[in-house]
């Protein structure tokens, strides 16, 4: 009977579909020690896990780093989360992880991971439930270990930044069992005093130092706590659940003193500004105030009785004014031509031609006789001189032509 022949490509692709509907594989937790780990330059990590009996070549590629809190090294002992399928090309399987955890905390981790999105699904991460920080808060209440870095830092950044503001510590468990309940009769204590903004945390530690900042009870009373809360819980690579639900994050104790206190010579600079821009508003409205003052006293006082009685009294004395300097003007014109006229009447007056050595020469009737023709011989004539008259006769006319 003849056997089939398949190509070894085909029995690797056998073997991969095999892995493929193993469902077991497609969900694996898988606990070990740590050996060859390898971070490449385009983010992958390659490593083996091992056992007293065994290995095995895992790999977590660089989309999946985010769910890494930590820096793998040799010899850690972890719980990788992943499946295991084959690498066709090579014939091999391998484990491709999405998750990596301390060994110690990953059950706990898986818990945490559901529970996050539990609490995510009910809005509490949500933005729009986020309170502001005030900007310029008066009591701080913190709530961490009464020693440590963290409440030294906490300290010496506030009295740094604006030693007017009040610090409020409730000495409270930080890690271990009855931690988160230590910390949440913090918080309540806190809500009791009326503090304006609270930091709740501790500084860094192990991932299982700082698991009581991941209970749901901290986490549903940092949400539900009526006065805004700053988180800051561990390092800045270090994240547990009530960052989520924390109205502020601080990547740092440090850095939470740093958002909640605010520094006073700013302030003091701040309130100068306002300060001169007030007074410079307040000249600018006075000084527009006192024009409109001027000007409705302008009105008022050309609208006034007086006001109008003196402008028709001086309306009256400009038309005398007017007048009497129209009829000085006739009167200089009429005397100009009085005196143009005087002047032709003299001109053509018969006494002074009569002064100038002329006779009016008349008849008997009184008739001026002024035609040669109309003088006959034995006519008398008077002739009228400037000092008499002279009574004569025609004795004889003699013609010049």
């Amino acid at each position: 009977m003849k056997q089939n022949i398949y190509s070894v490509g085909q029995v690797n692709q056998y073997i991969k579909n095999m892995f493929a509907q193993d469902f077991l594989l497609e969900r694996i937790l898988v606990r070990g020690e740590v050996s060859n780990c390898k971070y490449h330059a385009s983010g992958h990590i390659y490593f083996t896990l091992k056992d007293a009996v065994g290995a095995i070549a895992c790999v977590m590629f660089a989309g999946n780093r985010r769910g890494l809190t930590f820096r793998m090294k040799e010899g850690d002992n972890v719980i990788v989360s992943g499946s295991v399928q084959v690498y066709e090309r090579d014939g091999k399987y391998q484990l491709y992880a999405k998750q990596i955890t301390l060994d110690g905390v990953g059950e706990r981790y898986v818990r945490l991971e559901q529970l996050k999105r539990e609490l995510a699904e009910m809005g509490m991460f949500a933005q729009e439930y986020k309170q502001p920080i005030p900007a310029y808060p008066r009591t701080i209440g913190i709530v961490t270990a009464p020693t440590g870095a963290a409440i030294r830092d906490i300290q010496t950044i506030a009295h740094r930044r604006n030693p007017t503001v009040q610090l409020i510590l409730y000495p409270a468990l930080v890690q271990g069992d009855g931690a988160a309940a230590s910390v949440i009769n913090g918080i309540h204590a806190m809500e009791q005093l009326g503090v304006d903004v609270m930091i709740v945390g501790r500084g860094g530690g192990s991932i299982e130092d700082l698991w009581a900042f991941n209970e749901e009870a901290l986490a549903r009373a940092v949400f539900d706590c009526p006065i805004p809360v700053i988180s800051a819980v561990g390092h800045e690579t270090d994240t547990t659940l009530i960052d989520y639900v924390a109205d502020l994050r601080a990547p740092t104790p440090s850095a939470a003193a740093e958002l909640a206190v605010w520094k006073l010579d700013t302030a003091q600079a701040y309130i100068d500004e306002m300060q001169f821009r007030m007074e410079r508003q307040m000249q600018q409205q006075l000084a527009s105030l006192r024009s409109r003052v001027q000007a409705l006293t302008l009105r008022i006082k050309y609208a006034s009785p007086q006001n109008q009685l003196n402008m028709r009294r001086q309306y009256i004395t400009d038309l005398e004014e007017r007048m009497t300097q129209r009829m000085e003007q006739l009167l200089r014109d009429a005397r100009h031509r009085m005196q143009l006229l005087a002047q032709r009447m003299e001109s053509g007056s018969p006494l002074r031609k009569l002064s100038a050595g002329y006779s009016l020469v008349t008849d008997e009737d009184g008739n001026v006789v002024n035609d040669f023709e109309r003088i006959e011989t034995g006519m008398r004539l008077t002739l009228h001189m400037l000092d008499g008259d002279v009574k004569t006769r025609v004795e004889e006319k003699q013609c010049r032509k």
